[in-house]
């Protein structure tokens, strides 16, 4: 299982840069925060989990680089700061501002109300281990995932997985794929067939990459391929990750899940969703609240600076699109497996974490 992320002593952070995968294992050296927002904005780190690691850790980074004399005032106006540039680096990633959230809570225990007594060395140190902290508990939280998500899987099974859910997604370990690996630790025997995943290929080059790490067998179909298998009957269930959840089930995911899900329901086919509870969003009560990242359109009029569309035509490029929870057979946490109604069974979840 590969380490997608991991704060270094010298106060670097290291990540896979999953741009050149799956060819090329190559890691990326963070030494500032601005360094680790840029891997999130180009997609060199990604997946909901990963991308909240990495805010963590990329605010502990823009504190280090504050001077030894930095007055109260400063420390709190650069904290504040480091927070409103990771949250306007994605929109639709829940875990990027639970992340933030969390070091808030955490920073907010060095500046009650208006100290004048802010000891930076010591809100550094903080910081640097609130961002461990999130690391070492999301490779847990997986693990639990992963193990409620097992109770589902049949040996025999053929699953359907859309994008990467995998380790590199996470800290480690993974969600959708996290339920797999525990499925064949357990000793089931099952196949993954892998949605490539239009137009950055996460399935293709990331999903497939992990799986063959492992020895997992799996099949790469294109993503207009899922229906046609479903209809032979090719396909036992779906089981995708998540990026937000909304409060009633509602569930952003990369394009293209809520066109498996769809399919789902008319093939009789159940349909999962696998994400930790830092996912649902106790603030967004349904999907048409969660906000939809739109990238840039090179991205689908071409491959590694190859064009492969004529110049000038119009692009339409939403990352993400939302799945209405009547679609969904379930979600998966590290709580449990919530079932409908989302409102009642999330809602439970989320109480049990207050």
């Amino acid at each position: 299982m590969i380490q997608t992320i991991a704060w270094q002593k010298n106060n670097e952070v290291h990540m896979v840069d999953q741009r050149f995968l799956p060819h090329d294992v190559r890691y990326l050296i963070c030494t500032t925060h601005l360094d680790v927002i840029e891997a999130i904005n180009c997609l060199a780190i990604r997946g909901a989990p990963a991308i909240g690691i990495a805010t963590a850790m990329g605010i502990a980074l823009g504190m280090l680089s504050l001077p030894g004399q930095a007055t109260p005032q400063e420390i709190q106006k650069s904290f504040h700061e480091l927070c409103r540039l990771f949250t306007s680096s994605r929109p639709t990633a829940r875990n990027l501002f639970w992340a933030v959230e969390r070091m808030q809570e955490k920073f907010t225990l060095f500046s009650p109300g208006n100290s004048q007594t802010i000891n930076l060395s010591s809100v550094q140190n903080a910081m640097i281990q609130e961002a461990q902290t999130i690391l070492d508990d999301d490779i847990a939280i997986n693990r639990r995932i992963g193990q409620w998500g097992a109770t589902l899987v049949h040996d025999g099974d053929n699953i359907l997985t859309h994008c990467n859910a995998g380790s590199l997604a996470t800290g480690g370990y993974g969600t959708a794929l996290g339920v797999i690996r525990a499925s064949v630790e357990e000793g089931k025997n099952l196949h993954v067939f892998v949605d490539e995943t239009r137009p950055i290929l996460q399935g293709a080059r990331l999903t497939a990459w992990e799986l063959m790490q492992e020895n997992i067998s799996a099949t790469l179909i294109t993503d207009n391929m899922a229906g046609y298998l479903m209809s032979q009957g090719k396909i036992d269930k779906v089981i995708v990750g998540a990026d937000r959840i909304a409060r009633n089930g509602d569930t952003a995911n990369k394009i293209g899940t809520y066109t498996l899900a769809v399919l789902c329901k008319e093939h009789q086919i159940p349909f999962y969703i696998a994400a930790p509870v830092s996912t649902l969003d106790q603030h967004m009560e349904k999907g048409e609240d969660i906000p939809i990242e739109e990238r840039e359109p090179q991205e689908v009029t071409s491959w590694n600076n190859c064009p492969i569309a004529p110049y000038g035509i119009k692009v339409f490029n939403p990352a993400f699109d939302v799945t209405p929870n009547r679609y969904i057979s379930g979600i998966i946490t590290e709580k449990g497996i919530a079932s409908p109604p989302f409102d009642v069974s999330l809602g439970n979840m989320i109480r049990c974490m207050v």
